[in-house]
């Protein structure tokens, strides 16, 4: 048995978007396989921006992200599921990176050298929807966003390998089609992929 972490990066307090039945179906598979599943959706936080460096080195973590942070640490695997919002993730989900991959927590420096990478180990699965096809977003934009998202914060801090899913003109679907989608989410649980 593994344990996950599933971020649903979608900010709408609202709920029921589709990145919502995504983080579900992923739950639900990974719980039927006998994996340990922590659920943190976004929406329901109050995660406050980071101002300066000063505040990311060494400012306090809001009390009440402590439980999820500590959920992240102890994950083998982390999922994140989001829409694409101007070809990246919504801001509301970068300000929760940046509070959870702090110096002492997910990297550490090192004088003259690299940081050290302090969630090595861990696998990663990132999930994005989108209004355009996929392939316009992977190939004319490069998924600038996501290769950022990547490069820059996953594989910075050691999570590696990063397997990707582009979910294009989700907005258009029709109902068959994502319940393909959540269908192939749902395996993707149970096979911790």
């Amino acid at each position: 048995m593994r344990h996950v972490a599933i971020i649903q990066g979608h900010p709408d307090p609202a709920g029921g978007h589709l990145c919502h039945a995504l983080a579900d179906a992923y739950a639900s598979g990974a719980t039927g396989a006998g994996h340990g599943v922590t659920r943190i959706d976004i929406a329901a936080m109050d995660v406050p921006p980071l101002h300066n460096k000063a505040e990311f080195e060494s400012g306090v973590l809001p009390r009440g992200l402590e439980p999820v942070r500590d959920a992240i640490v102890s994950s083998e695997h982390v999922v994140i599921v989001f829409p694409l919002w101007l070809g990246t993730m919504p801001a509301a989900l970068k300000a929760f990176l940046e509070q959870m991959m702090r110096p002492g927590v997910a990297f550490a420096y090192q004088d003259g050298a690299m940081p050290r990478k302090l969630f090595g180990g861990r696998s990663a699965h990132v999930v994005v929807t989108m209004a355009m096809p996929a392939l316009a977003y992977r190939f004319f934009y490069g998924a600038h966003g996501v290769r950022a998202l990547e490069r820059s914060i996953l594989n910075f801090v050691g999570i590696k390998p990063v397997r990707k899913t582009y979910l294009g003109t989700a907005e258009g679907s029709d109902a068959a089609r994502r319940s393909g989608w959540i269908a192939r989410l749902r395996e993707d649980g149970s096979r911790l992929r």
